[in-house]
């Protein structure tokens, strides 16, 4: 898992070399005489397969040469990561299924970081919540399918929060019929408290229009950087006028979107509307005593996880998800 504090170097994008036009290996330019300094960490999302990450070192030398590229790191999956110093311009590969993918990371952000997630052919993945329906009569479920390359930092984060069981018993606590879903403060108010201090931030906009169902990170207005733990979900039946205002603040980035969005979605206790919760009360030591004491009607995500790492031993320790 990806250390909470690495989190805070800036992610501008998931990139391959071709999708920049970047030359392929053995035809990239030589860098300046004193080329950029960039930082680059570089995280493993794969469900369980260890990627071994090379410095293309020498693209003159044939591919079979042992001197052509080094390695650098073999970072495990489910959020391990490496971080590499390195320089603008400067061409790295992984090999995932007997291919060899090429990066080259664009320029970094005002602090010469970059954050990019390892995925190789995978661009998704799956994430499924069961909700309670109806005020708690039953429980559905909805999936959620991550696009790391739309929000990279958002994107890890969200996976990090779930493989740590983050949402599991969580409120969904504002829900606007017609505009909004929002939910993400955990019942254990220990793990809330120590979460709403960790932040990450913003991701560079890769130009991805909000739709019915996309999901994103919440935050406050005018506020940068600032990311935490929760998330809002477009309504499925928002308004084109309503719509439009979505992505209007540096937090507001979909990660993901809601696959069924008409399902699940559509069946969530929205009685309370904007007259919901107080947010800063559901902070405080007894915050789900509020809820059930005040909010009797609202329902609860009883879990999310990875669909495609149930069953996996957990990748330190051997014991199963």
């Amino acid at each position: 898992m990806i250390a909470l504090g690495l989190l805070t170097a800036t992610i501008l994008g998931v990139v391959r070399a071709e999708d920049f036009g970047a030359p392929s290996a053995g035809h990239v330019d030589e860098p300046p005489a004193s080329p950029e300094k960039l930082h680059v960490v570089f995280v493993n999302e794969s469900p369980d397969t260890p990627i071994d990450l090379y410095f293309e070192n020498d693209v003159d030398l044939p591919d079979d040469d042992p001197e052509r590229r080094i390695l650098e790191a073999s970072i495990p999956p489910r959020g391990g990561y490496h971080s590499s110093g390195s320089f603008v311009g400067h061409e790295f590969s992984y090999v995932v299924g007997g291919n060899r993918h090429y990066i080259l990371p664009p320029d970094g952000n005002a602090n010469g970081e970059q954050f990019l997630v390892l995925a190789g052919e995978e661009d998704e993945f799956r994430v499924r919540c069961e909700v309670s329906v109806y005020s708690q009569k039953s429980t559905e479920t909805f999936d959620i399918i991550v696009k790391p390359h739309w929000a990279p930092r958002g994107a890890s984060r969200f996976l990090e929060l779930v493989r740590g069981n983050y949402y599991n018993g969580v409120a969904l606590n504002r829900v606007v019929p017609n505009l909004i879903t929002r939910f993400g403060i955990a019942k254990n108010f220990d793990v809330r408290s120590m979460q709403k201090r960790t932040v990450i931030w913003d991701d560079i906009d890769p130009g991805i229009e909000f739709e019915p169902g996309f999901v994103s990170f919440a935050g406050d207005p005018g506020i940068h950087d600032r990311r935490s733990t929760e998330l809002f979900i477009v309504s499925p039946n928002i308004s084109p006028e309503q719509l439009e205002k979505y992505g209007e603040e540096s937090y507001e980035m979909p990660f993901g979107f809601v696959e069924d969005k008409n399902s699940a979605l559509t069946k969530i206790y929205s009685g309370y509307g904007n007259t919901g919760p107080d947010t800063a009360v559901m902070y405080e030591s007894d915050g789900y005593d509020y809820l059930e004491k005040n909010f009797p009607k609202l329902d609860y995500i009883e879990r999310c996880y990875i669909v495609d790492e149930v069953g996996l031993p957990n990748w330190s320790d051997g014991e199963e998800l």
